[in-house]
């Protein structure tokens, strides 16, 4: 869990420029579209995917594996680095953009122990929807900063004070506005900016064009008149004395624990609202936090490098059979061909091609500071979970493994590929995207996900990698649970339930069953042993 600010002595300049956050939402609200915005506004592209392209150009780019591209959804997490310019200083700003769907909550999970805040993207006509506040509850686990940014209001969409107010109520946050729509759908025109005093005009001419902002001095400024529509400008008006009266003032200490959340409004595929909520990022969001660890927590500003792996990508050059593992650092100054201790294995690697991401475009990485993503290239070495340091063993904590919620078997199309599919369901299990278990009695295996949807990527993506159709079939299985307790112990339960034993990828023992009674009766029947669905991933 990443702590709060405290009273420690300034970070240095580097550390304190980096803003390192995530995006969540449920599927379809608009999150790509934003990523591809903040891409274009910090400069990384020229133009947003998603503008005047046709045909293949047109996939935004931040989803850059196939199947994300024939599909529209993000499902796996892609970190991109870019610089953004904010009242002189040059930002750094490491945006990690994560599954919407449901079926890859996992992944999306892990991916929020790599941040230091979230942004929360919320549909002008749906409100809260159902991943939204799946995705808000682990960020409330983590206490981390939120910032809210409603989208679409240039469609038709719900009253404001509704929204906010359902916010409120279903995720048991306070809401401050940090900026006004002025009408909405066909109405909307643009914003009031609460926290500059500035009015924000949309253009729906172009929309890759940075909105046209005017400077106000209070709402009774007659220059609001000369823009805004006379019953527009009424409605606002009533709009913020409301604000003004019913809601809280932005607190960045109430923001910093995660209870309150400033609201921008706008439209990301016009490019509207996007720059004020980039400069609220760079404004109110945490720098590098501190790194929950054991057996001491990690302060960003130490001089010696440190960091973790939360997430591995296989494959993402097909042409290159390559793997490489998302390193988030906790720690210190990073400089391309350092040699770090793996703590697992306790070996040193040399780290000599890191990279950073512009979705996927790769460019080496010559250094790097706390707070940065860099992917390492590597051949299985790196594992979720994996700590990375200049030789103190310590080992970064809460990056969480979940049982599956759905078990089928798995067959190749060719019998004599047998070890062709174990090397391949290896991989995926080491890279996060499945959980794969090998029964104590029989061949084959079990395969593990948390949504039918995980089943689909894993068959696409085995056939493009590695030239294996395959095809998934019912398990006599439903549940999967770690076992845990003394060797011992786990020895004589193994014994007696061999039927219902297998092991994961890191070799920990598995207890597969179809019932909750069998749960229930192990919890009996066995009190040296317990049965979990949930396993740390720190190794």
């Amino acid at each position: 869990m990443l702590d709060t600010p405290s009273n420690r002595p300034a970070l240095p300049a580097e550390i304190a420029r980096r803003r390192t956050f995530a995006i969540i939402s449920h599927p379809d609200a608009g999150k790509t579209t934003l990523t591809e915005k903040f891409l274009l506004f910090g400069g990384a592209i020229q133009m947003a995917g998603q503008v005047r392209a046709k045909g293949e150009a047109r996939r935004t780019r931040s989803d850059f594996m196939a199947m994300e591209k024939d599909r529209g959804i993000s499902v796996s997490a892609s970190a991109m680095s870019f610089d953004f310019l904010n009242k002189g200083t040059n930002f750094r700003f490491n945006l990690v953009d994560t599954p919407g769907h449901s079926d890859f909550s996992e992944d999306t999970y892990r991916t929020l122990t790599a941040v230091d805040a979230a942004v929360m993207v919320i549909d002008g006509a749906k409100g809260v929807e159902s991943q939204t506040q799946k995705l808000f509850e682990v960020c409330r686990m983590r206490d981390l900063p939120i910032l809210t940014f409603c989208n679409k209001m240039d469609r038709e969409s719900r009253d404001v004070f509704e929204i906010i107010d359902e916010i409120q109520q279903n995720l048991a946050i306070d809401v401050t506005p940090a900026s006004w729509p002025i009408g909405v759908g066909r109405d909307f025109i643009g914003c009031y900016d609460i926290l500059r005093d500035r009015l924000e005009l949309m253009d729906r001419a172009d929309r890759n064009k940075v909105s046209e902002s005017i400077a106000i001095e209070g709402l009774n400024d007659p220059k609001l008149a000369e823009h805004v529509p006379a019953e527009l400008l009424e409605k606002l008006r009533e709009d913020l004395e409301m604000v003004r009266e019913l809601m809280p003032p932005l607190d960045a200490k109430l923001m910093a624990e995660g209870s309150l959340t400033p609201i921008w409004f706008g439209s990301a595929i016009n490019s509207f609202g996007v720059k004020e909520l980039m400069d609220g990022i760079a404004t109110y969001g945490p720098e590098p936090q501190i790194q929950s660890a054991e057996p001491r927590k990690i302060l960003p500003e130490e001089t010696k490098v440190s960091g973790f792996v939360f997430k591995v990508q296989a494959n993402m050059d097909p042409k290159h059979r390559d793997r490489v593992a998302f390193v988030r650092l906790a720690s210190g100054h990073f400089l391309r061909g350092m040699k770090l201790t793996h703590v697992r294995s306790k070996k040193v690697m040399s780290v000599t091609n890191p990279v950073m991401f512009l979705a996927a475009d790769r460019e080496l990485a010559e250094e790097a500071w706390a707070g940065d993503i860099i992917g390492i290239p590597n051949h299985g070495q790196l594992r979720i979970g994996d700590t990375l340091t200049e030789g103190e063993t310590i080992r970064v904590s809460g990056i969480p493994s979940f049982a599956p919620e759905l078990l089928q078997g798995v067959r190749a199309g060719d019998p004599m590929k047998s070890k062709h599919l174990e090397k391949a369901l290896m991989q995926f299990a080491e890279e996060g995207a499945a959980k794969v278990f090998k029964p104590a009695i029989g061949s084959g295996f079990v395969v593990g996900v948390v949504g039918q949807l995980q089943f689909e990527v894993l068959a696409s993506r085995i056939e493009l990698e590695y030239g294996l159709p395959v095809r998934f079939e019912a398990s006599q299985f439903t549940s999967a649970r770690w076992v845990s307790g003394s060797r011992q112990a786990i020895d004589k339960f193994t014994e007696a339930n061999k039927q219902h034993i297998a092991h994961d990828h890191d070799g920990d023992v598995v207890y597969l069953t179809r019932l909750q009674w069998d749960i229930d009766r192990v919890d009996r029947d066995y009190p040296d042993v317990k049965l979990t669905a949930t396993k740390e991933m720190m190794v």
